[in-house]
């Protein structure tokens, strides 16, 4: 039978935390009374984790394995999981018994309110306040204010996602914890609600203070890919114009000095410096022309429409 749920869990170095997390989902669903799947993903682990998933999977059939070739990221493993999951409504959580999957039931009965995403927002954070929360909060206060989709949370793994809503995301890099914005870009209905966090007990955290610096990163990416993805030469080209139009304003004072005070235009350094603002421009008006093409032949490769269907009539 079609799983209605799946479970994506990607897994590095979580060995202690596997059969303990597979009980705890088990005990979660039980109620559902709908069929369900959990695909664990290892993402290239160098303890005992695969081993562990391996007896998972042979104690009970519901429960899937992929394992990737090395470490390629939590991103990498989230959409791994899901090409190799078949649920018509995607649930993702951490490997390191921080999520509970307890609350999974409730995000599962506020997305049948009429959502295609509900968000966990981890409201009592059983972390370090320095090293863990205080960057969090100005990551997520930046994301939602650049985004325009307001969350408390962007970083809880512990989400409910509509499948078809997925389906339309392509996940690279390092964009899993921007899925909400993506779905905001595309018009999708998005609830938050408050889940359970609790302490890590079992092996050791993944993040530090350097993720901050890669959200940031990240962040241009998105803003870029939200409002320039389908038409990057407005930015390149407004920016070609605005380096077009500042060396020609320098090449025009040096002219006006040249022929009303008989400044020769070798005594002007800024003639140079116009020059290299015409060229810069210039450049970036190329640019801009290439990446149009680019964006063409993405969309036609990937026979993928820019943007979103909700639902259809009579079809």
């Amino acid at each position: 039978m079609k799983p209605y749920l799946s479970i994506l869990i990607p897994v590095y170095n979580e060995a202690e935390n596997l059969e303990p997390l597979a009980a705890e989902v088990a005990r979660a669903l039980e109620g559902l009374g709908k069929p369900y799947e959990v695909v664990f993903v290892d993402d290239g682990s160098k303890d005992g984790s695969f081993p562990a998933l391996k007896n998972l999977a042979q104690a009970d059939p519901r429960v899937k394995v992929v394992r990737l070739g090395r470490n390629f990221g939590q991103t990498a493993a989230l959409a791994a999981a899901f090409k190799h999951s078949s649920g018509e409504v995607i649930a993702t959580l951490d490997a390191d018994q921080q999520n509970d999957p307890a609350d999974i039931p409730r995000l599962l009965a506020k997305l049948d309110e009429g959502f295609d995403l509900v968000s966990g927002w981890r409201k009592h954070r059983q972390d370090p306040w320095l090293t863990r929360i205080l960057p969090s909060q100005i990551a997520n206060g930046l994301i939602s204010r650049v985004t325009g989709t307001y969350l408390h949370d962007y970083g809880c793994t512990l989400k409910v996602y509509r499948r078809r809503l997925l389906d339309n995301i392509r996940l690279i890099g390092e964009m899993h914890r921007f899925l909400p914005a993506f779905a905001g870009f595309q018009g999708a209905r998005i609830a938050e609600e408050p889940v359970n966090h609790r302490p890590r007990t079992r092996g050791s955290s993944k993040y530090g203070l350097t993720r901050t610096f890669k959200v940031l990163l990240d962040l241009m990416t998105i803003k870029f890919m939200e409002d320039y993805l389908a038409k990057p030469i407005y930015v390149f080209g407004g920016m070609a114009f605005a380096m077009g139009g500042t060396g020609a304003l320098m090449s025009a004072y040096v002219l006006y000095h040249k022929f009303h005070d008989g400044v020769f235009v070798k005594d002007q350094p800024l003639f140079q410096v116009s020059i290299f603002f015409s060229l810069v421009g210039f450049q970036l008006l190329l640019l801009g022309l290439l990446a149009e093409i680019l964006i063409r032949i993405y969309y036609d490769i990937k026979d993928k429409p820019p943007y979103y269907i909700r639902e259809t009539v009579g079809l």
